[in-house]
């Protein structure tokens, strides 16, 4: 695997991530091949599968705090209406001692929903580096434009042709690259494969007429392609908007319903994965921001869903359907195994783990809850907290209090007296 192509030439954090997925993909095309059926399309798939399969316990997990969400999400709502025009610091902090007692109260933690997303983003991300750059990652696609390429760079003349496509600006900077202009081998034939992958049916032609004695070779390369990008007739290495030019400008009209189909089907079973998710209700009657934020968020994943799948190659598009399928199957599985699953156990299970937890750091969970029950209470007062000379004053007024009006008997009929000197103090 070639570090020479422009996708993994890219530092951060995605160029890992993306290796790694190149490795898989490079198996999975390659066990293909080993069955006579080598194609990205399917390869795609079956990636998607994969990294779905491994990603399950995460959303399970995911899919339990879904559960949970909806079970506390009127006692949060709650608290937000008990706070809703009280804006200063006292009750902010009060509120959030409330809502903290609450996720502890169910064993859940407030970011328990993003973990799988955050994961999910990066791998999304990298793969699409993958997919628009297959040959960088799978051998065998990579192999597939030799003998052609070794040809084409002993041609005269042929560096200016590639420079000269459409696709080429994105790799203008390799072709005045040292290792280009000192002829490294793999550098240029990397070159070469970059602008080739990207080049449209005209472009290669225009190879074969500028260089009659290369036009089988061409042939062959172009053939091998075309059975790896062959996807139900469709080139997923092109975008759908990229297959309605084309088809608008051939006369290929029955070909723009092909492209179009892949957004439709993206948007499509997004909608249904969305639908299959379980949704948090809204018991108080008050407006819900959070519940209102993703409601606008559930309407829009679809139509971005559209959007991006028109102008990414097809085969991204194919990974998003793919994926929202294999989502909406995991969704239904995990749904039947939730409604059997009893939510109290479940809490049940969280405190206990939160307990432990707690116990290894040398705190005690009760006395924790205890402490902001207290501190809660003390903060939604409605007087001001006192100063410790107030709390003094008092003290010795309830002391005085009780010499004046003790009275023989016992220790309840002390403890009556106290009662009664704050139920008059407080009036």
């Amino acid at each position: 695997m070639s570090t020479g192509i422009l996708l993994t030439q890219q530092s951060g954090i995605l160029r890992p991530i993306a290796i790694l997925l190149g490795y898989l993909m490079n198996g999975i095309f390659l066990l293909l091949d080993k069955l006579g059926i080598p194609n990205i399309g399917l390869a795609i798939i079956l990636f998607t599968i994969v990294i779905y399969g491994c990603m399950t316990p995460l959303t399970v997990k995911q899919q339990k705090f879904s559960k949970l969400s909806a079970k506390m999400n009127p006692e949060l709502q709650e608290i937000q209406k008990k706070y809703k025009n009280k804006k200063d610091n006292d009750s902010m902090m009060a509120m959030n001692e409330e809502t903290k007692a609450v996720y502890d109260k169910y064993g859940v933690s407030p970011t328990g929903s993003c973990l799988q997303l955050l994961i999910q983003m990066p791998i999304l991300f990298a793969l699409y580096r993958v997919i628009y750059s297959m040959p960088a990652y799978v051998s065998q696609i990579k192999s597939a434009f030799f003998p052609l390429v070794d040809k084409l760079i002993s041609q005269s003349g042929s560096a200016e042709l590639l420079q000269g496509f459409q696709n080429a600006k994105m790799y203008a900077r390799q072709f005045t690259n040292e290792a280009f202009l000192n002829g490294t081998t793999s550098y240029i034939q990397n070159t070469y494969i970059d602008c080739l992958n990207k080049a449209s049916s005209g472009e290669w032609q225009s190879i074969a007429d500028k260089f009659p004695n290369l036009s089988s070779d061409v042939a062959v390369t172009l053939g091998k392609l075309s059975e790896y990008n062959n996807f139900l007739g469709l080139n997923i290495a092109d975008s759908p908007s990229f297959m309605i030019r084309n088809a608008l400008k051939a006369g290929t009209y029955g070909m723009i319903v092909a492209a179009v189909i892949v957004p439709v089907l993206a948007a499509l079973t997004q909608w249904l994965n969305v639908k299959l998710m379980p949704q948090p209700e809204n018991n108080s009657g008050q407006p819900d921001n959070v519940a209102a934020s993703m409601k606008t968020m559930n309407l829009m994943m679809p139509i971005m869903s559209a959007i991006f799948c028109f102008s990414l190659p097809a085969g991204m598009g194919i990974y998003w359907i793919a994926g929202a399928v294999v989502r909406c199957i995991q969704q239904i599985l995990i749904n039947r195994h939730l409604d059997k699953v009893d939510l109290d156990e479940l809490i049940k299970k969280n405190m206990e783990k939160r307990e432990k937890k707690l116990e290894k750091m040398g705190v005690s969970g009760k006395d924790l809850n205890n402490y902001a029950s207290m501190n809660t209470r003390r903060m939604n007062s409605s007087k001001s907290l006192y100063t410790q000379q107030q709390k003094d004053e008092m003290l010795k007024k309830a002391e005085e209090y009780y010499e004046t009006h003790k009275t023989p008997g016992s220790i309840a009929a002390k403890a009556n007296l106290v009662k009664e000197y704050n139920e008059k103090n407080n009036k």
